[in-house]
């Protein structure tokens, strides 16, 4: 498990977006980039800016990845029949921590990715704690027992600003994938362009 360098809030105010739909995100009340420059004002992006800054959101969207695996799992879109971008999506949805995401068993990306690494999550009944692990559709995801009991796993529950997609089918404390969603299907809080993310590898 890679270790998170910058805190998440700075990762929403450097893009200068509420990336995950949270309301405690200090975009909420500074929409200004974080430290002692972040308010300059602002000049005009060029294409590889806007290619970059889409790469930017979707690496952060999904945990702050590491740039060798984002590169690898683009890479691997690429190789896929059919559209990269939608392939892109589709592989970043098939994480295991971002399925114990969506399917709030944890309030955020980051908490998911910790009770992942902590054991805490069963695949098909066996226990695995990398969150990097691809999901396969019809693949069941659960509590171990003491995820069961943890604070976190009832506050997500709760979180009134995320409903469970149509293409995770949660039932208690368990979870089936059921496909690989498309992008239009993908509930993100803000608009992601990973056509731009194919045009800044393509270069």
């Amino acid at each position: 498990m890679s270790k998170r360098k910058a805190s998440k809030h700075k990762i929403d105010r450097r893009l200068g977006e509420n990336i995950w739909g949270r309301p405690k995100s200090s975009v909420n009340r500074r929409s200004y980039g974080p430290g002692q420059h972040g308010q300059r004002r602002k000049s005009k992006v060029s294409d590889f800016g806007l290619q970059l800054r889409a790469k930017q959101k979707l690496k952060g969207y999904y945990g702050d990845v590491t740039e060798k695996q984002f590169k690898a799992t683009y890479q691997e879109a690429a190789r896929m029949k059919g559209d990269t971008g939608q392939n892109l999506i589709g592989l970043l949805e098939q994480r295991l921590d971002m399925i114990v995401y969506r399917a709030k068993f944890a309030p955020t990306i980051f908490s998911a990715r910790q009770i992942v690494s902590h054991g805490h999550i069963r695949v098909n009944g066996v226990k695995c704690n990398i969150a990097s692990r691809r999901v396969r559709a019809g693949d069941v995801i659960s509590l171990g027992p003491k995820a069961k009991e943890m604070a976190l796993v009832a506050e997500a529950q709760a979180l009134p600003e995320r409903e469970v997609p149509d293409y995770v089918v949660a039932e208690g404390d368990k979870a089936t994938f059921a496909r690989v969603p498309t992008l239009d299907e993908v509930p993100y809080p803000v608009k992601m362009e990973p056509n731009l993310v194919v045009e800044f590898y393509s270069r």
